[in-house]
């Protein structure tokens, strides 16, 4: 029987309750050494819609699984209609304050630990951030399953908008993995292209869910988190393992978790302090307390 990929969970004890303090957060980014790991909720400011908070995008789309892109033609059509949309929105979103505050405290030399962030649209990158290790991948990449070949995403996108002319339906929504919402109708006849080097199949350059992160990153950022001196981590529910993992070693280790996000977290009970505010906001104030220029 196939599994469906874990989208949700349900706390099974009363969970530490947030807090609007700040306090937590300054003092870990003010010691240095913290390793961040971001979620979805750091882009919602950028026009790009979360997975599970207020109005995520759970509550309505359930997002491609690898199991059926690569085994269904029909699934592989509508993913790249759907997503061929979508990647024009990804391509106009900017980095938001929360974005441009992590890079600020990479500057300033106190993310000893860097960044690792869950999420595909690259703007930690494009606010200045180093190091970055992208757990789920980019959109901005294409990746061929036959021969392996990479290649960048807007040259796909030019061979789609050739290949459909007058494509451009209006879609009812963005999601965070880049897809679009649009009605089978709308993806009707839409044409997929191969791969230009052997004819195989495309896939971004992504972790779909139910799809294994390759383990030298996973390696990569458990690393980053042994020499973390904090784990401070930005946007994420922490609903599936493939972040939650990383908290779970850190707190095994006893290094500090400090988590900021809105609604509570599957790691909140490993964290010493949730705060229940929204990070662009919130990552401002911190970086004037500590006189990081934010630029």
């Amino acid at each position: 029987m196939r599994m469906r990929p874990t989208l949700s969970w349900t706390p099974t004890g009363e969970l530490p309750p947030g807090t609007t303090d700040l306090e937590p957060v300054v003092d870990a980014v003010r010691a240095g050494g913290v390793l961040v790991l971001s979620g979805a909720g750091i882009s919602t400011e950028s026009g790009i819609p979360d997975y599970r908070g207020e109005g995520g995008s759970l509550s309505r789309h359930t997002p491609m699984t690898y199991q059926d892109f690569t085994g269904d033609a029909r699934a592989r059509r509508r993913y790249w209609a759907r997503s061929h949309l979508g990647w024009r929105t990804f391509g106009r979103a900017r980095p938001n304050d929360g974005h441009r505050a992590v890079a600020a405290f990479g500057r300033a030399g106190l993310l000893g630990g860097g960044v690792i962030t869950q999420n595909v649209d690259g703007l930690h990158q494009a606010a200045g951030s180093e190091g970055v290790v992208e757990l789920h991948g980019g959109l901005d990449r294409v990746v061929c399953l036959d021969c392996g070949d990479t290649s960048p995403r807007r040259e796909l996108a030019r061979r789609l908008e050739e290949a459909n002319p007058g494509f451009d339906p209006v879609p009812a929504a963005i999601n965070p993995d880049g897809d679009a919402d649009l009605t089978d109708e709308q993806v009707a006849g839409f044409r997929v292209m191969p791969c230009v080097v052997c004819g195989g199949v495309l896939k971004p350059d992504v972790v779909f869910f139910g799809e294994t992160v390759p383990a030298e990153r996973v390696e990569r950022c458990r690393e980053l988190v042994r020499g973390a001196a904090s784990v401070l981590v930005l946007g994420s529910s922490l609903t599936v393992m493939s972040g939650l993992r990383f908290v779970r070693q850190a707190a095994q280790a006893g290094t500090p978790v400090v988590i900021v996000n809105r609604d509570p977290t599957r790691g909140d009970t490993l964290a010493a302090a949730r705060v229940a505010l929204p990070l662009g906001k919130a990552l401002t104030s911190v970086a004037e307390r500590l006189g990081v220029d934010v630029g």
